[in-house]
């Protein structure tokens, strides 16, 4: 017990150090590719983006949903990666092969939709190369490029408002 309490410290640390040397990267380009970082106990809904990918015309075969549970026996069938707390070690350091993948793959766009904070969503956040990061959650706002403080259920209204505003950015 004594051990993890040490572990998501260093975690912790990892995630404010990678945010304190954050520099945003936006820039003008179109986005192409999109990535879905997802909480399961939150939002299990995936399919609801890539529909919506369809209905702003992005049709890259290199979109991606990662989802997080803390079921480790849950079918992982339905999203590209899935990842559990067991896939993260000490300092920051991912286990799970896919996941460093998904972590190390340069996104147009990555979506951070979910609300509770979680310190293995936000290392994956941190840690991401993704261009423009767009989250839901206010709990820390270094972690995103763009926040849509919207509840986990409005899901029509979340797609609204990034369409918007990535129209206004000319992302789209």
């Amino acid at each position: 017990m004594i051990l993890k309490a040490f572990k998501e410290k260093s975690n912790r640390k990892y995630v404010n150090n990678l945010l304190a040397i954050r520099q945003s990267k936006v820039n003008n380009d179109k986005i192409k590719t999109v990535a879905v970082l997802l909480n399961t106990s939150e939002f299990y809904e995936f399919e609801v983006f890539r529909a919506y990918f369809k209905e702003l015309g992005l049709l890259s075969p290199k979109h991606e949903i990662a989802a997080f549970t803390l079921d480790d026996k849950l079918e992982h069938n339905k999203w590209n990666v899935h990842f559990s707390p067991k896939d993260f070690g000490w300092k920051g350091k991912i286990k799970n092969l896919d996941l460093a993948a998904f972590i190390d793959e340069p996104y147009d766009m990555l979506i951070c939709f979910y609300k509770n904070p979680v310190l293995q969503l936000d290392l994956i956040t941190a840690a991401s190369k993704a261009n423009f990061k767009v989250g839901i959650s206010t709990e820390d706002e270094r972690l995103y490029d763009l926040i849509i403080d919207v509840s986990l259920k409005d899901i029509n209204i979340f797609k609204q408002e990034l369409k918007k505003y990535l129209n206004i950015l000319k992302k789209l």
